[in-house]
């Protein structure tokens, strides 16, 4: 299914991609949906994320270099009553992008995908005992995953396997958040997640192309649906968070997927019974993450004003190929920069990270990202009084 994504915005991501336990009422949370019990009753936020990566790659001591970008998410939240808020919004679930080849008997082979699958999402998270928030969040999964294989032979002609997979589904969250003071400057808060494990909705085929020859039709193999063959594994999230005069939070987060337990089925050619596409191999998943956050002075001059953060990660990925397992880690920083004269805030963040198997290396991939994210804060429920 691509890269993982855990719902992190681009202030969360400057910070390791932390989030389980935080709870501002200022920042969108949708890592925890109980976080948004903690909006304030006048408030309006609307959250929009950009990307722009850069990638290095190395395979077989051959180097390469690409770029991506664009839109990463849009999320809004809304207070409905003094102790319960809503947030909605589009996340990415996962996302695909990768090429790469080799040579073969006779000839080479390049292998390629794109796609991913999107979240569009609603929740409610409420206060239900003094400091307990729990919420919950409905996610409606969508979107194409293309998986392509071409065969160059040395006489000249060309093939194209390709696999795709077409997700439309629906996927529930569960969040609860305990916080506890001590004293009048420290904060301490407890955060759990918790998603369900379940069977995909949506279907796969196989395609088969014989591209070199003239007026060549493509011949639609192995088309089934995924209902009991296809699965995302469950999810647990549980973070510790701690808060210091509003001016200084540390978080660490750790993720737990069993991602062994999970279905994938081979696509077989119903005409001769043979294997298109063999089935996936599933690792389970586990991430550590961690991350700071300082302001200054909250009611400071313009440079006191600006949230410093840094963090970073380790994610023992669910792709395992020929026994390899993947990992990938990295780190971040970042800024939030308050706007002049409003509570909207703009999140840069930049972050390197790097994915390789173990214990063989099979391929190098070295990320640079940088996030920018534009939180806009207003009191969109304030009555002015007539006296």
């Amino acid at each position: 299914y691509g890269f993982l994504n855990d719902n992190a915005s681009s202030a969360q991501r400057a910070m390791g991609g932390v989030g389980y336990a935080m709870n501002s009422g200022r920042q969108i949370n949708a890592m925890n949906p109980a976080s948004y019990a903690s909006i304030d009753s006048l408030t309006f936020l609307f959250d929009m994320g950009l990307n722009f990566n850069t990638v290095w790659s190395s395979e077989n001591g051959v180097k390469s270099k690409d770029y991506s970008g664009g839109i990463d998410y849009i999320t809004l939240q809304f207070p409905v009553t003094k102790y319960m808020g809503v947030s909605a919004g589009l996340v990415p679930f996962s996302s695909v992008g990768y090429s790469f080849g080799d040579e073969i008997v006779h000839g080479s082979n390049s292998r390629e995908g794109i796609g991913g699958i999107n979240q569009l999402y609603v929740g409610v998270g409420a206060n239900v005992y003094k400091n307990l928030s729990v919420g919950a969040n409905i996610s409606y999964l969508f979107g194409t995953i293309i998986n392509d294989a071409y065969a160059y032979t040395d006489h000249g002609s060309t093939s194209l396997f390709e696999r795709v997979m077409q997700i439309r589904d629906w996927r529930v969250q569960f969040g609860a958040q305990y916080s506890i003071d001590f004293g009048r400057k420290n904060r301490g808060t407890i955060g759990v997640v918790y998603s369900p494990g379940k069977s995909l909705l949506g279907k796969t085929w196989g395609t088969y192309y014989d591209i070199s020859a003239e007026n060549a039709k493509p011949d639609t193999v192995g088309e089934t649906r995924l209902k009991n063959k296809y699965s995302l594994a469950s999810s647990l999230g549980v973070g510790l968070n701690w808060e210091w005069n509003k001016k200084l939070m540390v978080e660490v987060d750790y993720t737990y997927e069993p991602w062994k337990d999970a279905k994938s089925a081979s696509i077989v050619n119903e005409n001769t019974g043979d294997v298109v596409f063999e089935n996936a191999q599933f690792d389970n998943r586990w991430k550590v993450a961690g991350g700071v956050q300082y302001t200054p002075k909250v009611r400071g001059n313009y440079l006191q004003r600006i949230t410093y953060r840094i963090g970073g990660f380790y994610n023992h990925d669910y792709v395992l190929v020929n026994g390899n397992n993947l990992r990938d880690y990295g780190i971040s920083a970042g800024f939030g920069l308050p706007a002049p004269k409003s509570k909207t805030v703009i999140n840069l963040g930049f972050e390197w990270r790097r994915r390789e198997a173990h214990p063989a290396t099979l391929i190098k991939e070295d990320y640079f990202n940088i996030t920018l994210g534009i939180n806009f804060n207003e009191m969109w429920f304030w009555r002015n009084k007539i006296r």
